[in-house]
């Protein structure tokens, strides 16, 4: 006979205070995004007067009219996916397999290297004796400058490590040695096909971080055919520039609206355009995502 276990008042209060705050936490974080959205599409004189809240008002695509209308965001747009694709590609080149041989117990050196990789993230060389370092190498205003000084990040190279030293037992290399498999062919054939997650993972990091970055290319790019889409953006929210086109030059059928107002239509636009793409990504990843974002917390 079964039987079911009624919850105390205690715990039904309880389990209302997580929905509660479970609820407050979605909202909160999801409003702004959403604002920005509605914002996007309505009379920028009614956002400007604060009577935007959960709806559009008198909806207008006059400002993704002016953006696509734009060489600059294409062209930043252009020059973001290939930052973000070619980066996440090189990232992952040098992380994985760096990740790998740091976890090897019989690597003598990897406690030795650890520690200089390590030591990076506490102490740096400074934003000066960077750009020189990177000057003298001849990657300053270039492609390059977006994709090899920086590909490996220390926290993610760590959480490599971690995964492989926690995931692939050394009886199982043993194993694969008996059967005349060498390093190599173990790292191609075993070790990577077996961390699925872990690549996932690394791939949204890293992808997220290039799609988002524009302090590297805001000190080491100055011609503007090779800005990104954020520095694009940043230009527009930050120094308030005019599009080639015109910031505005269509007329709103809504009212008379300032230039200002114009050009903040056409902010909200660009935010949303410049975060759609990462977005439809995420879901495909998702589920690695998930299984491998606990990967960090295993300690060695």
């Amino acid at each position: 006979m079964n039987q079911t276990m009624k919850d105390s008042p205690s715990e039904l209060f309880f389990k209302f205070m997580i929905a509660l705050f479970c609820t407050t936490l979605v909202i909160v974080t999801l409003y702004p995004v959403y604002f920005v959205v509605i914002a996007s599409i309505s009379n920028p004189a009614s956002v400007a007067n604060g009577d935007i809240w959960l709806f559009p008002n008198n909806i207008t695509f006059a400002g993704y009219i002016e953006i696509f209308n734009d060489d600059r965001i294409w062209r930043g747009l252009k020059n973001t996916f290939i930052y973000t694709i070619g980066g996440t590609v090189v990232s992952l080149l040098f992380t994985i397999p760096a990740g790998y041989a740091l976890s090897r117990v019989d690597f003598t050196a990897r406690k030795f290297l650890m520690f200089f990789f390590v030591f990076t993230m506490f102490f740096s060389g400074g934003l000066i004796p960077t750009y020189l370092t990177v000057q003298q190498f001849g990657l300053t205003n270039t492609i390059w400058v977006m994709l090899i000084p920086f590909s490996v990040n220390v926290f993610n190279l760590i959480i490599t490590r971690v995964f492989f030293q926690t995931t692939l037992p050394k009886e199982l290399l043993e194993s694969a040695k008996l059967d005349g498999s060498t390093d190599f062919q173990f790292f191609l054939r075993i070790a990577l096909p077996l961390s699925k997650a872990l690549i996932a993972v690394m791939m949204l990091y890293y992808a997220v971080g290039y799609w988002n970055e524009y302090m590297k290319a805001l000190i080491y790019l100055n011609d503007s055919k090779l800005y990104p889409l954020q520095l694009v953006l940043r230009e527009i929210l930050v120094m308030n520039q005019a599009f080639s086109s015109g910031a505005g030059s269509q007329m709103l059928s809504t009212g008379d609206v300032t230039a200002q107002q114009k050009g903040d239509l056409i902010k909200y636009g660009v935010i949303v355009v410049s975060s759609v793409p990462i977005l439809l990504v995420f879901p495909f990843v998702q589920k690695y995502f998930e299984k491998g974002v606990m990967i960090g917390s295993l300690k060695d």
